[in-house]
């Protein structure tokens, strides 16, 4: 299938990222991450929106902290991501040696420990922290990954994203029609990061429980692992005080027996779990503008590997 024709506006969006990305890694990180900052308050007053979106789902996670607070951590959300998108932009301007010494890592030989077993690894995260760094970073340090991801509607920032994400060794998977390149990259004993994360409307959901509220998931995931047997790594990525970052790697889950769809649920709760607990620990750093609670989904009894969007909206 051919590449959708690139718009004016298309064309228009590239060429501004384009030299806001030259301008960026022009500059010192200190510099960058203000830059993000002011960025990212610009778009909590200009974007009422997704504003209203982050302060209801913060309303509905934390009813006991005041309008005031959470109004804080709702500007704090929005700086972040600013920072977030210029740093990505910033650190993929680097050489690799001056990325490596800007990330720590943390729970490592959970990675080599299933590098050795064969049967590779499902690294789940969400849309928190400096996902996308993440990635590039374990590129370099722990062998190439792929990122499963779905593609932008701007295809000439698409492509962008693209070069970026792979510019370590990544190589990325669209989404839509995914299954066979993940299954080969697990075979392959490749690690597949799968963001988990986003509201799922395919007949393949499941609900799990997510920050106090049922929340329809993507059960390709557990549904991999289950059928593979590949370890299932949480992972998520922090700021240090020092200009670094910290990525960590949890212990492997717990996969249950069988593969029945108790048990596709239950894996599914697990990976869900340890997210909430990185969420609830750093709500400035997740993505609450997202409606990630709602109740148009067509879930089912029979979760299976017939899956097209059920790999979820990975940015890793």
């Amino acid at each position: 299938m051919s590449e959708p024709r690139p718009r004016r506006r298309h064309r228009f969006e590239h060429a501004v990222l384009s030299v806001v990305t030259a301008i960026v890694r022009r500059l010192p990180q200190s510099f960058a991450t203000r830059l993000g900052h002011a960025i990212g308050a610009i778009g909590y007053r200009l974007d009422g929106r997704h504003r209203r979106i982050t302060l209801d789902n913060l309303a509905a996670t934390f009813p006991e902290r005041s309008v005031a607070e959470r109004t804080r951590i709702a500007r704090q959300v929005f700086a972040h991501f600013g920072r977030k998108l210029v740093e990505l932009l910033w650190f993929t301007g680097l050489p690799p040696e001056r990325q490596l010494a800007l990330v720590e890592f943390v729970g490592e030989e959970h990675i080599r420990a299933a590098q050795r077993a064969g049967k590779g690894a499902l690294i789940v995260t969400g849309h928190f922290g400096f996902w996308e760094l993440h990635a590039l970073a374990h590129g370099l340090k722990l062998g190439p990954m792929a990122v499963v991801a779905r593609a932008l509607d701007n295809p000439l920032l698409d492509r962008t994203l693209i070069d970026l994400r792979s510019s370590t060794g990544n190589i990325v998977i669209d989404r839509k029609g995914g299954l066979r390149r993940i299954m080969r990259a697990l075979n392959a004993n490749q690690a597949v990061a799968v963001l988990i994360d986003q509201h799922i409307l395919t007949a393949d959901a499941v609900k799990v429980d997510f920050l106090g509220r049922p929340a329809a998931t993507t059960s390709a995931v557990a549904v991999l692992a289950l059928r593979t047997g590949a370890a299932v790594i949480p992972a998520f990525s922090l700021p240090l005080n020092d200009g670094r970052y910290r990525l960590i790697y949890e212990k492997p889950i717990e996969l249950p027996d069988g593969e029945s769809p108790e048990a596709v649920r239950d894996l599914t709760q697990r990976c869900t779990k340890v997210l909430e607990k990185y969420v609830r620990a750093h709500p400035e750093r997740w993505l609450w503008m997202h409606r990630r609670w709602r109740d148009d989904v067509r879930t089912t009894e029979s979760p299976s590997l017939a899956v097209d969007d059920a790999a979820g909206d990975a940015e890793a």
